[in-house]
C-alpha cells in the first residue's frame, strides 16, 4: 500500500461532501495504482483511452464494485465498446455522438449515464457544446429516446484567473437550471462535472456533484 497515495486520498476524501462524487484520473496510472487508490476507499476511476482502459478494467476484473467514468474524447467508432464498459460517459461532445450512442442502445448496448460536454469559453483544446448550440440541439437530443442524459460537464480553459474560473462553473450550473426549467423528458441535468485538480474546490463551491482529479490523487505523472 502506498502511504503517500492513501494519505492524499484521505486528505480530499476529508475536504469534500459526501454528496460530491470524487473521480480519481487514473490515465496512465499501472493497475497495481489503481489498486493502491481501490484500498485506500476509491471506487470511482477516470479514463480518457478506451484502448488503455479496457486492458486495465480486464486486469481488475475481481474489483467488482469499481464504477468507471469514460472522460475523454470519444470518437464514433469507439462508441459501443464506450457503452459496453463504462458506466458513466462524461464527454458526450456533439450531437453527432449522442445519436451514434443512441442507435447502440436501442440494439441492446448498456445505457450508461451520460454528461454533455459544454464549452462555456473560446478553447480550441477543448471540444463541446456553446450554450447556443446545445441550446438549439435539445430539441434532437431528446429525440433520443435510449439516452440516460443526466448531466453537464466542463473544463475550464487554462490561464484563467480565479474568478474567471469560478465563473464558468457557475454559468454551467446555471445552464442546467435553464434545462431544467424546459422539463424535457429523457434530460434531467442534476449531475455537474466539473473540476481538477487546479480547481476543484470553485467548482464545489459552485455546484459541482463529480470532480475528476488526477494529480490530486496520484501526484505528478
Amino acid at each position: 500500500m502506498d502511504s503517500d497515495l492513501a494519505q492524499r486520498i484521505a486528505k480530499i476524501t476529508s475536504t469534500l461532501s459526501p454528496s460530491v462524487r470524487s473521480i480519481a484520473v487514473s490515465k496512465t496510472v499501472s493497475p497495481e495504482r489503481i489498486r493502491d487508490a481501490y484500498a485506500a476507499g476509491v471506487r470511482d476511476f477516470g479514463e480518457n483511452r478506451i484502448q488503455e482502459a479496457t486492458a486495465k478494467q480486464d486486469q481488475l476484473q475481481d474489483l467488482n464494485d469499481i464504477t468507471w467514468h469514460f472522460i475523454g474524447h470519444l470518437q464514433s467508432n469507439k462508441a459501443k465498446i464506450a457503452l459496453e464498459r463504462f458506466d458513466w460517459i462524461h464527454s458526450v461532445d456533439r450531437l453527432k455522438l449522442a445519436q451514434t450512442l443512441n442507435r447502440f442502445i436501442e440494439k441492446g448496448c448498456p445505457s450508461p449515464i451520460l454528461c454533455l460536454q459544454v464549452k462555456l469559453r473560446p478553447d480550441p483544446n477543448k471540444s463541446g457544446w456553446t450554450v447556443s448550440e446545445l441550446l438549439a440541439d435539445l430539441p434532437a437530443l431528446e429525440q433520443c429516446k435510449a439516452l440516460n442524459i443526466q448531466g453537464l460537464m466542463t473544463i475550464a480553459p487554462l490561464g484563467l484567473d480565479e474568478s474567471e474560473t469560478r465563473a464558468v462553473f457557475r454559468e454551467t450550473r446555471q445552464l442546467a437550471d435553464r434545462i431544467r426549467a424546459l422539463n424535457l423528458p429523457g434530460i434531467s441535468i442534476t449531475e455537474l462535472s466539473m473540476g481538477m485538480s487546479g480547481d476543484y474546490p470553485l467548482a464545489v463551491a459552485e455546484g459541482a456533484t463529480a470532480v475528476r482529479l488526477g494529480r490530486s490523487v496520484f501526484g505528478e505523472r
